[in-house]
């Protein structure tokens, strides 16, 4: 989504602007099943026309030339119907409004930057955002990538060892009519279910991938997944804290923006996909407007833990809110990469030991016959 400035639009900019690091914007895109305008997207949106309006151009101008530097002829259709409505006389934050792409979230951000003059202070932070956001989801992505691949790797092996080499030891032992022990029998019926059903069962595990995005609009199955998730070991707690992250964030964002605090964590909670904590952000909604403060609303709750509670508390009383939360953000970013990479190494030992005994379990299996088989021809 990178955009190149005519010369006489760069006369406007100062130095500063023209040092951002536009090496970001040229990083692999997060996308998942073609979303239309994705984080990423949003991410290089709002940092660009940050620029653009820091270095004095008009919004409808730097709109015009962002949509103007599109490849993809919905996304220059998509920046049309914007310029549209804000020469039918809409606000920039109506126009996010309008559309399912933004969020109530990006859209209140919007307006409180209209309304105190700071759009592009504004626009910044919320590619500061999405930046932020991006990163822990590669950080997800890069923690989990590489022991999948291994454990397709192993999975696809074992398959091949249970599909063509126990079916020639089997061969084998009926000739020889050879006693077979229970962990034989038990490899080669096994064995036998892949060969008769082996097709059913990969239909079974493509289909639900195939129509994710179907049975994934189910919130039913979303709070099952989410809460199977928060439930495996060093897994769930370091997606909670990806989703942790994002709130503190955004409710830092907020505040400074001088959002009312309950406000905030109303649209932090929507902006959410992770079902605990909108769970959790709904009951402590539910305290604070009973009058509930905001620590005391957060004790006691697993997903927020005593830290938390023990630093708002302090926020409370010395009116720094922003600040604390701007903190904590900072800490659960250090945390995800820190956890992402120790999940990833953990992992790894731990598929291959796991892949390892399956194999063991195979050879031993079909050797311990052998071995008796050679015994009786000797």
């Amino acid at each position: 989504m990178g955009f190149k400035l005519e010369q006489t639009i760069l006369d406007k900019a100062t130095k500063s602007t023209t040092a951002i690091a536009w090496d970001e914007l040229l990083k692999k895109e997060i996308t998942l099943f073609g979303q239309f305008f994705n984080n990423k997207k949003k991410e290089d949106f709002y940092n660009e026309l940050a620029v653009l309006l820091k270095a004095g151009i008009h919004l409808r101008e730097s709109l015009e030339l962002l949509g103007g530097n599109q490849k993809k002829e919905k996304l220059k259709q998509f920046f049309t119907t914007m310029l549209s409505d804000l020469d039918a006389g809409q606000s920039f934050s109506e126009i996010l409004q309008a559309r399912k792409a933004f969020t109530e979230y990006e859209y209140y951000a919007v307006q409180i930057g209209e309304e105190s003059g700071n759009l592009s202070r504004i626009m910044e932070e919320l590619g500061q955002f999405f930046k932020r956001k991006n990163e822990q989801q590669r950080s997800l992505i890069n923690a989990m990538t590489y022991p999948i691949i291994i454990l397709g790797t192993a999975i696809l092996v074992e398959v091949f060892m249970l599909r063509m080499v126990v079916p020639m030891f089997e061969d084998i032992f009926k000739q020889n009519q050879v006693d077979l022990p229970a962990i034989t029998l038990w490899i080669i019926g096994t064995s036998n279910f892949i060969r008769d059903y082996g097709l059913l069962l990969l239909l079974a595990i493509v289909f639900p991938i195939i129509t994710r995005k179907l049975w994934m609009k189910s919130e039913k199955v979303q709070r099952k997944k989410d809460q199977l998730l928060l439930r495996i070991p060093f897994v769930g707690s370091f997606i909670k804290m990806v989703f942790l992250a994002q709130f503190t964030q955004a409710v830092a964002l907020l505040t400074a923006s001088k959002v009312p605090l309950l406000h905030s964590i109303q649209m932090a909670k929507r902006m959410i996909r992770f079902y605990p904590l909108r769970d959790a952000l709904a009951e402590m909604e539910g305290k604070i407007m009973k009058g509930i403060s905001l620590h005391e609303s957060i004790k006691g709750n697993d997903i927020f833990g005593n830290r938390m509670a023990s630093l708002i508390k302090v926020a409370e009383e010395t009116n720094q809110t922003e600040y604390i939360f701007e903190k904590l953000n900072q800490q659960y970013a250090l945390e995800v990469q820190q956890k992402s990479k120790l999940l990833s190494t953990l992992l790894e030992p731990i598929i291959i030991v796991v892949i390892g005994l399956f194999v063991g379990v195979i050879l031993v299996s079909m050797y311990l016959p052998m071995f008796k088989l050679s015994s009786v021809l000797g």
